[in-house]
């Protein structure tokens, strides 16, 4: 028995050998020392701090942990954010620590312990999968605004886009060195480049889990430099931008279906006025949105051909979807032209996050 728990014990030593812990910090406390100070005595041998362009009078606590020989220090002149901080962390790694295993991303307020930092390491090591230290929200202590905030941004990325992910905003995330390099080519210099990354990841087909960490508010997480409406702005940029872009082109296509359901109404038989109402309408407003979408919302680089192929290929089955749904509901409610219209929005807005989904994973798919 004694031997086996010392092989264990050896083996564990190991994994740390071959990881790097990566922390980002922007004015740091005496807080970031006490991580430092943690990850070592747990074992880790090398730690890469990005001082991203901290003022004079937190100069200190860089200086401190650069005494330590494990300890890699570089820096920002200016404040580039926690993205292009993890990004240039990424870089210096691929260049010089071409034999590690991977990468810990750790957070500089002391919220994240050693142990559940370790746990991540070693779940990495042994799956080879990017691997997210996910807190619970549900306990008291967790502050009300983190709790909502995370539990709403779970439910957005898994309705939109698929992604089973109990807490999307941890900064404990253990990467195999294999995928630093596409890392650095995400979008996001900010705090939005850690949603990215998990977006990268989906596309990608890369696979992640989660292993459950001790969740630690200090001081009801007031170190934070995470503002709550720049960055939550940031980090829904890609389904706000889906959004307006629908919104714009939906108001396009509600004008023109509004108008020629009024003008058709008792003069032609339902399924006729709903079918030059529904159509004329998508057909109009289709190629705005297409547009929109592929240049500005998912910035997609693939062929233009195929691009237009499968949006309109989604856009038949939508609208015939859209017409199909409109006529049945309008039928069994007996409905009028103002009741027409109000199931045509409810109908698009189920079809809205349907087609959110196949547009990112198909259509515009890189």
């Amino acid at each position: 028995m004694e031997v086996s728990q010392n092989l264990i014990k050896i083996a564990r030593e190991e994994v740390m050998k071959g990881i790097t812990i990566v922390l980002p910090s922007l004015d740091p406390d005496e807080k970031l020392n006490m991580v430092v100070e943690g990850l070592l005595k747990e074992g880790f041998e090398d730690i890469v701090i990005v001082n991203d362009g901290s003022d004079e009078d937190h100069k200190g606590p860089f200086e401190e942990a650069a005494a330590h020989p494990e300890v890699t220090v570089l820096t920002h002149e200016v404040n580039k954010g926690k993205g292009r901080a993890l990004k240039t962390a990424f870089a210096y790694i691929m260049e010089n620590r071409k034999d590690v295993t991977g990468v810990v991303t750790v957070d500089g307020d002391n919220q994240h312990t050693p142990k559940d930092i370790k746990a991540c390491a070693e779940k990495m090591a042994e799956t080879g999968d990017v691997i997210f230290g996910c807190r619970n929200f549900n306990l008291p202590h967790v502050p009300k605004h983190n709790r909502m905030g995370n539990k709403i941004t779970s439910v957005v990325l898994r309705l939109f886009c698929g992604i089973k992910l109990s807490d999307t905003q941890t900064g404990l995330r253990a990467i195999p060195f294999k995928h630093l390099e596409m890392m650095t080519k995400v979008r996001g210099e900010r705090f939005e480049y850690e949603t990215e990354m998990i977006f990268a990841l989906k596309r990608d087909r890369i696979k992640f889990r989660e292993v459950v960490i001790e969740t630690v508010y200090i001081e009801e997480n007031k170190s934070t430099h995470f503002h709550p409406v720049r960055d939550s702005f940031r980090i829904y940029g890609i389904i706000f931008s889906f959004m307006f872009s629908s919104a714009a082109s939906c108001l396009v296509d509600y004008l023109i279906f509004t108008f020629l359901v009024f003008l058709l109404d008792q003069k032609v038989s339902r399924w006729i006025k709903l079918l030059c109402a529904v159509f004329p309408a998508r057909a109009i407003s289709s190629m705005f949105n297409y547009t929109l979408n592929r240049k500005a919302v998912f910035r997609s680089e693939a062929p233009m051909k195929q691009t237009l192929i499968r949006y309109y290929a989604l856009c038949a089955v939508q609208t015939a979807c859209s017409y199909g749904l409109v006529f049945l509901l309008s039928t069994l409610c007996d409905a009028g032209a103002a009741l027409e219209v109000w199931l045509k929005v409810i109908v698009d807005v189920v079809l809205f996050m349907i087609s959110f989904r196949i547009q990112q994973h198909w259509v515009f798919k890189q």
